[in-house]
């Protein structure tokens, strides 16, 4: 049976693998790559409309647009520009020179015009750079002479070619229009069409040129021939194509070169003078495909690590599947001597398994219970001591003032010192006093140790607390001659304020009842991060060490004898304890230098 489950294992781990492998490798190469341009697309979609809002409320202004093209390309790594209707960049007042037309009759129509010639769109930016650094004399310049050629569209002149006149060899063309209006005069020659040819040749003199002298970073369109390639694409499509219908809706196109794909989105908008617009944007997808090809060639070495994970793993098998027979045998044998300790370490699903765990939970649920038992049985002896403890307690505390009483009615009864009257009348008032104080406490203190009571929390200043308790003990701090030091800090606490005053006050009464004459009490509050430490210090008497755990107990009052001559019932450190515990809070007591500090946190009110 051994050799059967290991055999199991060996096959399903083997094929979970395989199947965990083959799952990634298909969803990172097919599905993950389709996601990730279909995510890339709708977030770039859903940023152009807030690029098309902004755009709308520019109002025209070129460098808020070219602002907004450059903002959009940091935050989504995408170029975009706005484009007219005949596919001129709109934002475009950097690349470009203002031509005056002759007053010939060759060009009447647009004699003295001055029309804006874009450079952008027939020259590199890179070989203006060039040409201007190793031809200053070739460049165009105000004054000089150029012909000009054009492609009439609707009243509009779209200029294809420029050269100057002195050096027609030298031309900076858009040798796209210039092949579309060559193909267009080919079918007009052979088909006899009967349609004026759009294109004209003009002349005239340079009146202002704004070329890029490599400075400049206005316009940073310039420096991606792939995107204003794909413009000039775009633009013959706006010129040439006669059936516009589909650039009036949204679209996304793909598009690749030299290995890297792209996303062209191409956005119609309509202006407010009722003309369109077009939000043209290009996306790479490069990114993915560096990151899927990277991963295709990860998965060899991924591959060859699984393999041998999975080996090692059949050995593991092969040694834990065996074992457990001897560790039932060994587990069950200790369980007869009542010794539940042994555990099976084994986490198969087949019958060795389901065996296993059943004695695990056997060993386990019968040690808990024999556990339990003896908890059950070390905390009734606990009780039965704390019972006796507090009967002894109670008893003591009772025992006297009983006494008390009962000499004070025999001395009144038989008529002895009857001149004292009104002093036995008193002390047996005292004694009265003091049991019904002891009897408010001990009810108060079995509430506490209930489990049931619930601290209500307020926020309050403690060192305006402290000030206040200080001011009701002054009588009995002057009486004993003793001198009070206090260093507070205003902080606002969140407790239970008529619970904390009592801490207080059996802290204070404690010291002021336990420090000879003459000694000092120092209450101190420290800031520690979020918490409130309170600190009540009295000189001239320490508490034994082997004390310091017991003075929170029951009727302890630091002697053996119990006595009474301090007052008090002996309970309430004890009480205190527990309203602190209520909190949640530390606290505690230890021998200073000088005499014993009691202290306890609290926590600040945000």
């Amino acid at each position: 049976m051994r050799i059967n489950i290991v055999f199991k294992l060996f096959i399903l781990t083997t094929s979970l693998c395989m199947l965990i492998l083959a799952t990634i490798y298909v969803g990172q190469t097919i599905f993950f790559k389709q996601y990730y341009a279909n995510r890339k697309v709708n977030d770039i979609q859903m940023n152009i409309g807030s690029f098309k809002n902004d755009y709308l409320t520019s109002d025209g202004n070129a460098l808020a647009n070219q602002k907004l093209e450059q903002d959009f390309y940091r935050k989504n790594n995408t170029w975009i520009t706005v484009l007219d209707s005949y596919g001129n960049l709109k934002n475009m007042n950097d690349f470009y020179i203002e031509v005056k037309l002759d007053d010939t009759a060759r060009n009447l129509e647009f004699s003295n015009m001055t029309i804006k010639v874009p450079m952008y769109n027939l020259v590199k930016i890179e070989e203006v750079l060039n040409e201007s650094q190793n031809n200053p004399n070739r460049m165009l310049s105000p004054g000089a002479r150029v012909f000009l050629s054009e492609m009439k569209k609707d009243s509009n002149l779209i200029p294809y070619e420029v050269y100057l006149e002195d050096n027609s060899t030298f031309k900076w063309h858009n040798e796209k229009i210039a092949i579309e209006l060559e193909k267009l005069t080919l079918k007009i020659k052979y088909n006899n069409l009967d349609i004026e040819y759009p294109g004209f040749n003009l002349s005239g003199a340079i009146t202002e040129a704004h070329l890029p002298d490599g400075n400049e970073a206005s316009n940073f369109i310039y420096t991606n021939s792939i995107f204003l390639d794909r413009i000039q694409e775009f633009q013959l499509n706006l010129l040439f194509d006669e059936t516009k219908d589909n650039l009036d809706t949204l679209q996304t196109l793909d598009y690749a070169q030299g290995g890297v794909k792209y996303k062209l989105i191409i956005d119609p908008i309509k202006e407010k003078n009722g003309t369109t617009s077009y939000i043209f944007s290009m996306a790479s997808l490069q990114p993915v495909d560096e990151a899927v090809q990277m991963l295709k060639d990860y998965y060899v070495y991924i591959v060859g690590l699984v393999m041998l994970l999975i080996i090692l793993a059949s050995a593991y098998y092969a040694v834990k599947i065996a074992r457990p027979l001897l560790l039932i045998n060994k587990t069950t044998k200790r369980m007869a001597s009542l010794d539940f300790s042994e555990r099976i370490k084994i986490r198969s699903k087949d019958e060795i398994g389901d065996l296993s765990q059943n004695i695990n939970f056997l060993s386990q649920t019968l040690h808990s219970y024999i556990h339990q038992l003896q908890k059950d049985i070390e905390k009734e002896k606990q009780l039965e001591r704390t019972r006796k403890e507090f009967i002894s307690g109670v008893s003591h505390e009772l025992k006297t003032p009983l006494s008390v009483m009962k000499s004070c009615i025999s001395i009144l009864k038989d008529g002895v010192a009857n001149h004292k009257k009104d002093y036995y009348f008193k002390s047996m008032e005292n004694e009265v006093d003091k049991m019904d104080i002891l009897i408010v406490d001990m009810l108060e203190l079995a509430k506490y140790e209930s489990g049931t009571y619930k601290m209500n929390m307020d926020a309050f200043y403690i060192d305006t607390v402290i000030e206040q308790i200080c001011e009701q003990l002054s009588l009995e701090i002057r009486n004993k001659e003793l001198a009070i030091h206090i260093k507070l800090i205003p902080v606002e606490v969140i407790a239970n304020q008529h619970r904390i005053e009592q801490v207080i006050t059996n802290f204070i009464t404690n010291s002021i009842r336990y420090t000879p004459q003459q000694e000092k009490i120092i209450i101190t509050t420290i800031e520690e991060s979020e918490q409130i430490k309170v600190c009540v210090e009295n000189t001239g008497v320490h508490i034994p060490e082997d004390q310091l755990d017991k003075i929170w107990d029951r009727f302890y009052r630091g002697d053996t004898a119990r006595q009474r001559a301090h007052g008090g019932t002996g309970l309430g450190l004890a009480i205190s304890k527990n309203i602190l515990e209520l909190h949640g809070v530390k606290y505690g007591v230890v021998n200073t230098e000088d005499g014993v500090l009691f202290y306890f946190y609290l926590n600040k009110f945000a």
